[in-house]
């Protein structure tokens, strides 16, 4: 009789163990892009995009996530990366959200996340990127690329740069255009390509001799460089030019290095569409997704997903968040460097 109430007992453990594992995986299950939509069309149609996107690439990519979700817009609030920043600070202390996703290169978000307003969740799309392209509340939606380029007509093809080096020449003098904010670059060379502060210093003061002008805004960069207003960019975005080429633009660019910036993307901790926000989110980082960021000129951080245009550099200097928390001494470096405030 003892003995069979202690099978009795375990028999029922385990029958209630399975039948817990069994609700729990019902509750757990993850719900379907299409359901999530069908919830975010009840939010009112609207999608508040803040992202440093081009318009080129805007002008393809969004109407694609539109097309895949009929009814819902997508409005694309457009700005330099500091700019939306200190837009949705403001917002904040305020007391208002209006943007529903933020996307920018990490070190913009990592700000957003330090100031509390981006949401501590990744979507279930997110378990196939490394854990160098994710943290607890952003995950990497694309690579950016900073390269050197130089416009055809004012280059002579024996002029043209190899490597980072050959801009020290010269030649280069009162010819370049670079991003001010770039610091990354200096980032690149001292953790990875010198793995020495003191050569990475050397190396851009020779490059500073030759009196860079600065613009903000790598946009305007590259329209620059087409317009002949400039030789060469030591810091353009690789992915400005394929199409730019393709329409007869004299322009070409270097792959032979570049420094590997990472796009993040996360959701506003109280966005006023959640659904629809968290809908970006997974769209965005699915396989289908990144390929239509691949097809809008982007260069996709998902590890199935290549690039359509010749956008990677074969060898890359990645800045992750680990070089991002000393942003702020090679920022102090770079622009004793170059004197700028």
């Amino acid at each position: 009789m003892f003995v069979f109430r202690r099978f009795s007992g375990w028999v029922f453990v385990i029958v209630t163990a399975a039948c817990l594992q069994l609700v729990a995986a019902s509750a757990g299950r993850t719900q379907t892009i299409d359901d999530l939509y069908k919830k975010a069309k009840e939010e009112g149609g609207k999608f508040v995009y803040y992202g440093v996107l081009a318009q080129i690439n805007a002008a393809k990519l969004l109407p694609i996530f539109e097309k895949r979700f009929p009814g819902i817009k997508v409005d694309h609030v457009d700005a330099t990366s500091d700019k939306l920043v200190a837009r949705a600070v403001s917002e904040a202390r305020g007391g208002k959200t209006l943007g529903d996703v933020f996307s920018t290169p990490l070190e913009n978000v990592v700000q957003m996340g330090e100031q509390g307003l981006l949401l501590e969740k990744l979507p279930p799309e997110a378990a196939v990127f490394s854990d160098r392209l994710k943290g607890s509340y952003w995950i990497g939606t694309e690579y950016q690329f900073i390269i050197a380029a130089w416009n055809t007509t004012l280059v002579k093809k024996d002029e043209e740069p190899k490597q980072l080096e050959d801009f020290a020449h010269p030649r280069w003098k009162n010819r370049l255009i670079a991003e001010p904010r770039d610091v990354e670059l200096l980032i690149a060379l001292a953790r990875d390509k010198y793995n020495d502060d003191k050569k990475a210093l050397d190396m851009l003061k020779r490059i500073a001799a030759n009196n860079i002008e600065f613009h903000k805004g790598h946009s305007q960069l590259v329209e620059l460089l087409v317009a002949g207003q400039a030789a060469a960019c030591l810091t353009c975005y690789s992915h400005h030019f394929p199409p730019r080429i393709k329409k007869g633009a004299p322009v070409n660019y270097m792959l032979s290095e570049g420094i590997g910036t990472i796009v993040g993307t996360a959701a506003f901790k109280n966005a006023p569409h959640p659904n629809t926000a968290w809908l970006w989110m997974r769209w965005a980082h699915s396989e289908e997704g990144q390929k239509a960021y691949a097809v809008s000129g982007r260069t996709p951080a998902h590890p199935k997903v290549e690039p359509v245009e010749k956008t990677r550099p074969a060898k890359i200097y990645p800045v992750g968040v680990a070089e991002i928390k000393d942003f702020a001494k090679y920022e102090k470096l770079w622009k004793e460097v170059f004197r700028l405030r």
